[in-house]
């Protein structure tokens, strides 16, 4: 085992480069599809939490589909379905060629949507956790509806989110490696490559697991420095 390390070394022969070159992807395409999921993780809520009955049909619908659906089936729906747009609207215009979606943007918004629908639960139990009393304090003060978002109920909610957030996260890195059954070379895909071509299926492999940890670590920490940050002044109870 020690002598095959030279594999994942960064000289001639070693694939040191490409696992790190795969694993900046993989947060690439992770941090991408986290920000688009939280786009529309807030409008899903914010239909969640309205009043009218089309838009709180429309996101109750939304977070049932893209909950229950294995997100590998979505990816390839994704993936496929669109490509087959893509290939009538070139046929409409002369082309013969089929023509497919670009895989890395193909997975960011698989994975934006399949984790906005994560993440609207988050932020909708985040909103209904805040204090109804801040909302008639900030009434009370005459601030506008956008003041009283930006400056009460926002830092609030995000207080209450972080945590469930975090775990989001966790889901959306894990699910990056799917996105390598389209053809986008990810950590996990890169692995794949390295492992079918020295024959060393266990340190290829082990050593993915080793980048994720070290992603999921460094991450997870982000993420409890910004949850303290937004309990500053805060009693524990």
């Amino acid at each position: 085992m020690l002598e095959r390390l030279h594999l994942l070394g960064f000289a001639e022969g070693g694939w040191g480069v490409a696992l790190l070159a795969a694993a900046a992807m993989t947060l690439l395409l992770s941090v991408l599809g986290f920000v688009l999921g939280a786009i529309f993780g807030g409008f899903a809520a914010a239909g969640r939490l309205s009043s009218g009955r089309v838009p709180k049909a429309l996101a109750s619908a939304y977070g049932t589909v893209f909950r229950g659906v294995p997100d590998l089936l979505t990816i390839y729906l994704f993936y496929y379905g669109g490509s087959i747009a893509l290939t009538a609207i070139a046929r409409s215009l002369g082309s013969d060629e089929f023509v497919g979606l670009p895989s890395l943007a193909t997975g960011v918004l698989a994975i934006g949507i399949i984790s906005g629908a994560y993440q609207a639960e988050v932020y909708r139990g985040a909103y209904l956790a805040v204090e109804r009393g801040q909302f008639d304090a900030a009434k009370a003060l005459a601030l506008s509806n956008i003041q009283m978002l930006r400056l009460v109920i926002v830092p609030q909610l995000l207080r209450h989110a972080i945590p469930g957030l975090s775990n989001v996260w966790q889901l959306v890195l894990k699910d990056s490696a799917l996105i390598s059954v389209i053809g986008l070379v990810e950590l996990m895909r890169q692995a794949q490559i390295g492992a079918g071509s020295t024959r060393e299926p266990f340190l290829f492999y082990l050593a993915a697991g080793s980048l994720y940890f070290v992603i999921a670590g460094i991450t997870g920490q982000v993420f409890r420095f910004g949850e303290t940050r937004a309990s500053r002044g805060i009693t524990p109870r």
